[in-house]
């Protein structure tokens, strides 16, 4: 891989959080969040905060990071066998279309997918201390 591992953890915690959220029900709701139990935090918004992070981080990293978060999305879908890595990797780079930000965020589960290509090659983010690191 062409990225750390720590790095991908990072990611896969972050897009988990993102993961979760559904969009606006209810735009025009006029309740008061103390009311409601703050349940509109788990809808996505413009500009929400979450979606702004992992955004940030997709692009701030560079090609051959990249390059590995897209072959690990393929690798934890089945696309490619963890034999084949040298291969998804290549595909991954020579890869058109929209930018890989937008690509991964459009995947759903990718917090999933990322996590089971990181298996496929095993690795872990759960860390030495037995702790769970995602």
């Amino acid at each position: 891989m062409d990225i750390a591992l720590a790095k991908v953890c990072a990611l896969i915690r972050q897009a988990r959080r993102f993961d979760v959220k559904e969009g606006d029900t209810d735009p025009d709701s006029g309740s008061n969040p103390i009311d409601d139990g703050h349940v509109g935090t788990l809808e996505a918004s413009a500009g929400d905060p979450i979606e702004v992070e992992l955004r940030a981080f997709l692009e701030g990293v560079n090609a051959d990071e990249q390059a590995s978060l897209v072959a690990l999305v393929w690798l934890g879908r089945g696309d490619f066998e963890p034999q084949e890595w040298t291969a998804a990797l290549r595909q991954a780079r020579e890869r058109s279309g929209p930018p890989t930000s937008d690509y991964l965020m459009g995947i759903p589960n990718l917090p999933d997918l990322l996590d089971e290509g990181l298996a496929a090659l095993g690795h872990s983010c759960v860390d030495e201390d037995g702790g769970a690191g995602v």
